[in-house]
């Protein structure tokens, strides 16, 4: 069998995720049985994976299915907490005093606050958090799930603490004696003379921090464009395009610190500070106005929303039962979350010893006598630190013990209708993993796609890496998972062209973040905590331009940088970036022509 045969063989699964959930406009729990079975067909068939191999994979994603649903289920209890004591009220309040302007709150919530969560927990957490959030100020929750996924590109690749540089693509490269031999050959030694793993990984994320500094500069404006764009009165990009002055000011208030962090401290903390100092100088500055024009924008009224923006979230303020509650005290429950997510995930404080210590773990080695794991540390999930919040909260705010089993109930319930399409879509994409090893002695199905593209692009790779990477988010769900795939193989192919292949790995890891924006189940669970289950086709098909804008954007900087000492300035990459540009200025003249 030719590898691009068998790599179109790997595509099928995709396929009929597209099909029928972008295309026909399936829901997810119709459309991921039929991608489950579609997978699972070609790993017995084709691939020839045993048969209690495929049950592994498929009881590993259940688990991690359940570690999902906890997440999902302490997302929305936390909002329904504090829609049930009034805070969410208050909060909204606070950020009519920021401003008014829903185009702001989006830049501030999304892009500055979602950064700040990103870096602190990772693995969806950001949209978990920001999302209900959004929903609670009064964005329609389609319009809140699509922003939230949208921003899961730029801070994704220094997540939960670097997680995708330093486990990612470390995980993926340690051990190869010819990545060893380039790191000591290109000077990272230590005096014993090893290579300096540390150095070698914050090199890479350097590259990584630069590119998306270069493609996630106009995120903020997009998060912007597309949301007055589909649930504006007008269904204009116009009033989007309006504030660029600010979405510009928000973008580089968050990437120019986050590229300087990257340079001086390493993966760890690119997005946690970056975002945090992002707050620090859009909130006072939005406060007093600074590029913000003069008309302030809002979505129509409620009774005008589209069938399909609305889920079963409900968003409506609660009485506070004649309680009153200052800024600071409804603020508190979201501030402890990020306490506990940074304190939780920084291993020198020590709780995350504790929390992930193998007595707090569940675990079951070599399922089914295969090679295959699978644990869940319920304690450290961010579910876990969601639902302790919301307990406090119960006090801090004097809640009735009715209104806060009140909140329990509608969370179970919401959650409950997330968890078919997730017990479907999280088994596929471990089967798919775990597709190597058949009687057949194929690779992995994802490793066969890359190849069947290596194929076709031959010394373009460069403008093709990126879009590996996303493919292995969108299948795997996690940007870390995608580099431990793909890093040594993107590795190999720079080596193969003669390009340093630490660029090559870096947009590898780039792609990966990207692809966070369309991959399945972040989707759905995004979806499930806005109470949009069964719309996870409409977010995609939203999504899908910003993954491809991200994608080529980073594809086309590499290729410049990489062939630039063989070509200068002139390449395929900066024709490329020159034709995205004038498109780009063409599309929004096209938009403003009359007005």
């Amino acid at each position: 069998m030719t590898p691009l045969f068998l790599a179109c063989l790997a595509l099928l699964p995709i396929l009929v995720v597209g099909l029928l959930l972008v295309v026909l406009r399936w829901p997810a729990s119709r459309a991921m049985p039929f991608s489950y079975i579609t997978v699972a067909a070609l790993s017995l068939f084709v691939w020839q994976v045993p048969t209690l191999q495929v049950a592994a994979a498929t009881v590993h994603g259940l688990i991690v299915a359940l570690s999902l649903l906890l997440i999902i289920f302490g997302a929305i209890l936390l909002l329904n907490t504090l829609r049930e004591s009034g805070a969410l009220k208050v909060i909204r309040h606070g950020f009519t005093l920021i401003s008014p302007d829903r185009r702001i709150q989006v830049i501030v919530i999304a892009w500055l606050f979602g950064t700040f969560i990103e870096g602190s927990a990772g693995f969806g957490t950001p949209a978990a958090v920001a999302v209900p959030l959004m929903v609670g100020l009064g964005f329609p929750p389609l319009s809140a799930v699509i922003s939230g996924m949208i921003i899961q590109s730029t801070p994704v690749s220094f997540g939960a603490l670097g997680t995708p540089i330093l486990v990612g693509v470390g995980k993926g490269l340690m051990g190869d004696p010819g990545v060893e031999r380039f790191a000591l050959a290109a000077g990272y030694q230590t005096l014993d003379g090893q290579v300096a793993w540390d150095s070698f990984l914050a090199s890479i994320g350097l590259k990584v921090a630069l590119v998306h500094a270069a493609a996630g500069t106009l995120i903020p404006l997009v998060v912007v464009v597309v949301m007055t764009r589909f649930f504006g009165s007008e269904r204009s990009v116009i009033a989007g395009l309006r504030i660029w002055k600010f979405a510009l000011f928000a973008a580089f208030a968050m990437t120019v610190p986050y590229v300087f962090v990257a340079w001086l401290l390493g993966p760890e903390f690119p997005s946690l500070i970056g975002g945090l100092m992002g707050l620090m100088i859009v909130i006072p500055s939005a406060k007093h106005g600074f590029l913000i024009p003069k008309d302030c924008w809002d979505f129509p009224p409620e009774d005008q929303w589209g069938h399909d923006w609305m889920g079963t979230l409900s968003v409506e303020a609660v009485s506070q039962n004649g309680r009153s509650m200052g800024l600071i005290r409804a603020w508190c429950p979201y501030v402890l979350v990020a306490l506990f997510l940074v304190a939780t995930r920084i291993p020198t404080l020590g709780l995350q010893s504790i929390l992930r210590s193998p007595a707090l773990t569940v675990s079951w080695t070599d399922i089914f006598g295969t090679e295959i794991d699978s644990n869940i540390q319920p304690l450290y999930l961010p579910g876990s630190i969601f639902i302790f919040v919301s307990l406090i909260t119960f006090f801090l705010h004097a809640m009735p013990r009715g209104a806060y089993i009140a909140a329990w109930s509608r969370s179970a319930k919401t959650t409950l209708a997330a968890s078919i399409a997730l017990v479907f879509t999280v088994p596929m994409v471990q089967v798919f993993i775990y597709s190597a090893g058949g009687a057949r002695n194929y690779d992995k199905m994802p490793l066969v796609l890359a190849e069947g593209v290596a194929v076709l692009s031959g010394f373009l790779w460069p403008l093709f890496a990126p879009l590996i990477g996303g493919l292995g988010a969108f299948v795997a769900g996690s940007n870390t998972v995608s580099n431990m795939m793909f890093s040594l193989f993107q590795f190999g192919m720079g080596q193969k062209i003669g390009s340093d292949p630490t660029w090559i790995v870096a947009l590898q890891a780039v792609g990966g973040a990207a692809g966070n924006t369309i991959c399945v189940h972040n989707v759905v669970a995004a979806s499930a905590v806005a109470g949009l289950a069964g719309n996870e086709g409409s977010v995609i098909r939203k999504t899908l331009p910003v993954f491809l804008y991200y994608a080529v954007i980073a594809g086309a900087c590499g290729y410049a940088i990489v062939r630039y000492h063989e070509t200068g300035i002139f390449s395929a990459g900066s024709l490329l970036l020159l034709i995205m540009i004038a498109a780009l200025w063409w599309w929004i003249f096209q938009q403003t022509r009359g007005r």
